[in-house]
């Protein structure tokens, strides 16, 4: 699911390059991302479950249950991410209710996804 534009002006962003993982799957996780510039692909048991690109989000799991990261994400280029930690997706929940629906809907998504 797109959160279109909600990253450009992100407080914290990290620079990835092409092939680096930003967590491995069982890693424990304090915050999400969301693709500013580049794509990342989540991987769970070596098979990719998803493709992600521009104003996609991942990693929102960890935040809300604070369970360890369900899948392995790679850039698959050079790539740009907003790193959302808890304090600020709870400002974003408050302030962007669209938010919360959009993260909600990603999820939603991908667990209709799994076979």
């Amino acid at each position: 699911m797109k959160v279109t534009g909600l990253f450009n002006n992100a407080q914290k962003t990290v620079n990835v390059p092409t092939d680096a993982v930003v967590f491995q799957e069982g890693d424990p996780g304090d915050e999400m991302y969301g693709v500013i510039e580049g794509s990342i692909e989540l991987r769970a048991s070596d098979r990719v479950i998803r493709t992600l690109g521009v104003d996609d989000v991942f990693g929102e799991m960890a935040i809300i249950d604070s369970s360890p990261r369900s899948a392995t994400a790679v850039a698959t280029a050079d790539t740009v991410l907003a790193v959302i930690d808890k304090h600020r997706f709870l400002f974003l929940v408050q302030e962007t209710p669209m938010f919360a629906l959009q993260v909600m809907s990603s999820m939603a998504e991908r667990f209709r996804e799994v076979p």
